[in-house]
Formats: C-alpha cells, structure tokens, sequence
C-alpha cells in the first residue's frame, strides 16, 4: 500500500507539472545526426544526466527499425537496458490513443467534435458550454484534477471529476490552452457514453489492434508485464531519502489520461497506423501551447519544430520516467524512453532531434 501511495502521488505531481513537453531542442547535432551521433545522445543521457537507463527506437516508412541503448534495466545488477519491445508506461502519450479514438468516431458520425460535451453527457459539467474538441485541445477551461486524488481509493472517476468541478475554472471555454488531464478523464466517460463499453476495450478493439504488447492495467496492477527496465525517481512522501525504485505504479487508475502500457516498437507502429486524412484532422486548427516554446496542441497531439522541421508527438512523464514519441511529416517514427527523471529535458528533445532528423539510410 505504501508503494501505491507513494507511486500515485508522485504521478500527480509529475503529470501536472511536466506532461507537456518541457524543452526547446539544444542539440548540436542537429540537422547532421547518424547512427553514431543518436548513440552518443543516448549515453549523454545515462552517463553525463545520470538516468539509470535509456533506449530510443526509430521505425522507418519500411518498416526497418533500428533502437539504441544506454545503462542498465536494473542498478546494482549490470543487466542491459530493455530494447524497443521492453514494456514501458506511455503516460500522457496515452492522451494521443484516446484522440485518435474519438477522431475516428467523429469520422464514423457517432459524435460531433463541435458539439457540447453536455448534449452526451447530459449535467456532467453543471451546464459549462465546453465542446468536445475544446477538450481534446485542452481550451475547456477546466482545472486539474490529478493532484487532488487520494490515490489509496479505488479509481472512480466520477469522484475524480467532482473533484475537479470544485475548483475555479481557469478560464472560459476556447479562451487559452491549459493542459489539464481532467479533460481526458471526460473524454474517457465520452467514449463509454458513446459505445457503450469501456473506453480501455474500445481501444484495443480500434486504434490499438495489432499492438500486441500493448494493454491497458487491470484494477489493482501495479507491476509491469513481460520485459521492462526498473524506474526511479523521488517518493513524495520521504524525499529526503533519494531516489527510490518507483516500478510498481497504479496504472489503472490513471486512466484515459496516462494509463497505458506499451512498448517503443509498438508506440512507433501506432504513430504510422493513423492514416494521412485523419492526421491531418488532427493537426488543423492547433492551438499554441505554452510548454514548450513553438509547440501547438491539436487533437490529442502537439506539433513541434525540430531541426528537420515540425513533427508530430506527444510527451509523458510518471515517477522515474520520461517518454517522447512521434513521427515526422514523411512517416518515419521514434520513441525516446529513460528510466529517470532528468533535469530538464533538453537532452531528451536533442535525442528525439537525432532519432529523427538523421539522414536516411
């Protein structure tokens, strides 16, 4: 119980703070990266940052796939450090899973991205005329939720969500972007309320079929399935003694806004599984968001300037994890995952920069 307490918590604090993307790219092999130069990011970010582990996986147009690594799986035991299929929490990325969701449901005709949240869930947010894409934009409005959870409670997102319609708005509807997981908490009950089943089997049954080693947690998982690296980062309730293995989180109750478990290799499939008109969808009409500099927020999905030009990605962080993951305009796709909670994050938006700016092969 201790380990859940002390995992939930720190994933309130860590999601709030830092899922957005955190760091302009400071890379100085940007625009001239090889093989060579990713690798020598990943180590900067195991031996300079001190991150116990790293692995950064590049899927091209082709399907060939390369994956770099760095550190250890596990400190104290010189295990290597997990590959591209070592399992992994996507944390926030989790939030461009449910975007595509409800994207290809609006394409479907099964709901209105322009529509009032309330015309589906009718009194759900005490008449705030928020819509469903202002949710997807994070424009709603709405404040957060995640670090006023007692995380030792069973999940219960109703409760969740009360807790967030006790708090101010911070903002009006469509007014500014505000990242806020209490957005994807709605879109979650959303998709139940328009399927009729749980959002987790809505996924798996649709955007994520084929994905193998990907799942969503059962109540009460807190371990990890099949391969994986061991995380570390601070428990919030005794800092004072270090970084401490944080492995076994609560995954389920994260929800529609972090709960996904899933692989490097299987991230990147996914990201060339969305299909160039439903992309497109997703990407237009992005708004500017805050963190980081030059990054705008669409459909459950940023768009951000590297050294090649804008990709297009979403972040996550948990207690002891940082994971960045996208694609560029061409389809190529690569995920960057550490097993630590850096700094900043300017090294891990240089290694993303090299992942996928380096020349084709």
């Amino acid at each position: 119980m201790r380990t859940y307490v002390a995992g939930a918590a720190a994933v309130a604090v860590v999601l709030t703070a830092v899922s957005p993307a955190a760091a302009a790219v400071a890379s100085p092999t940007a625009g001239v990266a090889s093989p060579s130069a990713v690798q020598q990011q990943v180590d900067r970010l195991t031996r300079q940052d001190g991150l116990a582990g790293a692995v950064v996986s590049v899927r091209e147009r082709d399907g060939r796939s390369t994956t770099w690594t760095s550190g250890t799986a596990e400190r104290g035991t010189g295990k290597p450090m997990v590959g591209a299929d070592g399992r992994i929490r996507a944390a926030s990325v989790t939030k461009t899973v449910i975007g595509l969701t409800v994207t290809r449901l609006s394409e479907q005709g099964r709901l209105d991205l322009d529509a009032q949240v309330e015309h589906y869930l009718p009194g759900l947010l005490h008449g705030r005329h928020v819509t469903v894409r202002q949710l997807l934009r994070h424009t709603s409005g709405l404040p957060e939720y995640f670090d006023l959870v007692d995380w030792a409670k069973p999940a219960d997102p109703a409760a969740h969500l009360a807790l967030a319609m006790g708090r101010e708005p911070v903002g009006e509807p469509g007014e500014r972007w505000f990242y806020s997981n209490t957005n994807y908490l709605i879109l979650g009950m959303l998709i139940e309320k328009v399927t009729g089943r749980d959002f987790r089997q809505v996924t798996q049954d649709g955007v994520l079929k084929g994905l193998r080693a990907t799942y969503w947690p059962e109540n009460g998982e807190l371990d990890l399935r099949g391969p994986h690296a061991h995380t570390y980062g601070l428990d919030p309730t005794d800092p004072s003694a270090g970084e401490t293995d944080m492995t076994r989180l609560p995954g389920y109750a994260f929800g529609a806004g972090g709960g996904l478990v899933s692989t490097p290799a299987d991230l990147n499939r996914f990201w060339q599984s969305i299909r160039p008109s439903t992309l497109k969808s997703m990407v237009a009409g992005a708004v500017p968001a805050d963190d980081p500099k030059g990054s705008r927020y669409g459909l459950g999905l940023y768009t951000y300037p590297l050294s090649c030009g804008q990709v297009i990605m979403h972040d996550g962080g948990l207690p002891g994890i940082r994971v960045l993951s996208g694609r560029d305009r061409s389809g190529r796709a690569a995920t960057v995952y550490v097993t630590g909670t850096p700094k900043d994050d300017r090294h891990l938006f240089a290694t993303l920069d090299a992942a996928l700016c380096r020349p084709s092969a």
